[in-house]
């Protein structure tokens, strides 16, 4: 059973359809790749987040859900606590799914996702687990994410903006992007947002851009043990 303060969430999933989370959804006659991903509320009153790693080809750096790949004969909720127990190494039996979110679409990649919802009903610990694929995990309190002070529109060198979210110890980990979108879309439907001044515009760091890997910084791992 998931705390009276997750109940808002259960409702919206309920209610929301594709286009209150983007603006970008499979076409009719599209052939999308399908995933998922875990957005796993824990008892911290956190979510749990990965980074991906700096040197990889596709989107070095990129904070997400845990998530992939549907493997064949899987539904995205077995996708979902696979990938997260693969990435970060909870147990995902102690993780009660409580809604999942209208399959999105991510045009760049052709890949139709499916946000699942869970409860982290028994924690347990979690970290790096490969960290050709992982530079760090974070549970992130919401209160943290809600916070007008860590919250910034981001510039893509194309000229894009969207909403981020500053993270991590020193708040220099931008979550941005799709995972940043539909955590700054939930929120508005709920009504957690807090006020933010959507005028403070930050460049995407150069390590987070395809190919720049190697130009930008690189931290050492950063696990988070759940508690």
């Amino acid at each position: 059973m998931i705390p009276d303060w997750l109940e808002p969430v259960a409702r919206a999933a309920r209610e929301m359809s594709a286009d209150d989370l983007t603006r970008f959804v499979p076409p009719d006659d599209a052939i999308a790749r399908r995933g998922a991903v875990l957005m796993l509320f824990g008892g911290q009153r956190d979510l749990l987040l990965t980074e991906r790693a700096h040197d990889m080809r596709s989107h070095p750096g990129q904070v997400s859900f845990p998530g992939g790949s549907l493997d064949p004969g899987e539904s995205p909720r077995q996708a979902a606590l696979r990938e997260a127990e693969e990435e970060t190494g909870l147990r995902a039996d102690g993780v009660e799914v409580f809604a999942e979110l209208p399959e999105l679409w991510l045009p760049p990649s052709n890949f139709a996702v499916t946000p699942i919802l869970g409860w982290w009903a028994h924690e347990s610990p979690v970290g790096v687990v490969d960290p050709a694929e992982v530079h760090a995990v974070y549970r992130v309190p919401i209160d943290d994410l809600l916070d007008p002070a860590h919250r910034v529109t981001v510039r893509h060198p194309s000229g894009w903006l969207g909403p981020a979210f500053l993270i991590g110890p020193g708040l220099d980990v931008v979550l941005w992007g799709f995972t940043a979108g539909i955590v700054s879309r939930l929120f508005d439907y709920v009504g957690w947002t807090v006020p933010w001044d959507e005028a403070q515009v930050r460049d995407l760091p150069a390590y987070m851009l395809q190919g720049g890997a190697r130009r930008g910084r690189r931290r050492p791992p950063l696990p988070r043990s759940a508690e």
